[in-house]
């Protein structure tokens, strides 16, 4: 057995932050509907560069997770489960890729307060 055998590699991640904006429902051209979201999380100092939060690109591929995040807003603290996913697509000037976390669990943990 390999030493590589041996390490079990883990593509986890949990995020609780805010939601950036608005929820995007879209039909693939594969004909698979997704949810598209943004979560912001601060960071705890900040960066080099000057940047004091993150914001991720989030998708929910499953009619659940989609009816789960549907009614979330702006500024909504929520927390979401999933992994690191980098895709690769075609575009109008040649291949390009993007990297996201896909969702496998999502809920509300504070609803954003209304103006």
């Amino acid at each position: 057995m390999s030493a590589q055998a041996e390490v079990e590699t883990i593509n986890s991640v949990r995020l609780v932050g805010r939601v950036s904006g608005e929820v995007a429902e879209k039909t693939l051209p594969s004909g698979s509907v997704i949810s598209s979201f943004r979560v912001v999380t601060d960071r705890p100092t900040a960066h080099e560069s000057g940047q004091r939060v993150d914001t991720l690109e989030c998708t929910a591929w499953t009619a659940r997770l989609r009816r789960s995040t549907r009614s979330w807003r702006r500024g909504d603290v929520v927390e979401v489960e999933g992994a690191v996913r980098r895709n690769f697509f075609a575009t109008a000037t040649g291949k390009a890729s993007r990297v996201d976390i896909e969702v496998s669990a999502a809920r509300m943990i504070r609803r954003a307060p209304t103006a």
